[in-house]
């Protein structure tokens, strides 16, 4: 079900080279510094309160395929390789982008073989309240606990925790694989650009950057 709080979420070049992260031509294949073999796929056991999953990481090859690349780098945690060329036609992306959350949950439980692996959830205030920031912490942890990742539709601009600033303010999707602090701070897979492929943000940030969106969790 589509709903107009759940928005088109194109990287235009506009938008890209507003946040100084502009996309001249197409991005080649890159693995972050952290990724694991495909043939890794179970998640690395941390100290209590922390986990974080394999991810066999791919940037983007152009401004609109966000919506593919971060369904395929969440699918790749679970030993899956998926071209982002056939999970765009089936999501129906184009040049405007994915057109909601609720295009990619599907895939994403095709592609997984179960029906109810993942569903779709809105957080459709323009600022996220506890009770939706709680939820999707508890979200967070439980999908990343059953060996699976988040994708998340966000807007606008959020900081990580090293202080580096991250602006979409035409939309973006990015895929959620790992946590800390039991679920305090997650970890981003980032596919629009391979240099910050990989990256910590506080939940709150988060929820708040996913405001009038949704993300697609177990």
């Amino acid at each position: 079900m589509r709903t107009d709080l759940i928005r088109k979420t194109a990287l235009t070049a506009a938008g890209l080279a507003f946040t100084g992260g502009a996309i001249v031509g197409p991005i080649t294949a890159a693995y972050a510094a952290d990724a694991k073999p495909a043939s890794q796929t179970q998640s690395d056991r941390k100290p209590a309160g922390e986990r974080q999953l394999g991810v066999r990481y791919e940037a983007q090859p152009n401004f609109y395929y966000c919506g593919p690349a971060a369904a395929r780098n969440a699918l790749s945690v679970q030993g899956k390789d998926i071209s982002v060329d056939a999970m765009a036609k089936e999501m129906g992306t184009t040049e405007d982008g994915t057109n909601s959350i609720n295009d990619i949950t599907p895939v994403l439980n095709k592609e997984t073989g179960k029906n109810d692996a993942y569903h779709s959830v809105e957080i459709s205030k323009p600022d996220a309240d506890a009770k939706q920031t709680d939820k999707l912490r508890a979200d967070i942890v439980r999908t990343v606990d059953d060996g699976r990742a988040v994708v998340a539709n966000i807007a606008g601009t959020s900081t990580d925790t090293d202080g580096t600033t991250h602006s979409f303010e035409g939309g973006h999707y990015i895929s959620v694989v790992g946590y800390r602090d039991g679920g305090e701070t997650v970890k981003i897979a980032d596919s629009a650009n391979p240099n910050t492929a990989s990256y910590w943000i506080s939940v709150e940030h988060l929820a708040d950057w996913i405001a009038t969106r949704g993300y697609a969790t177990s």
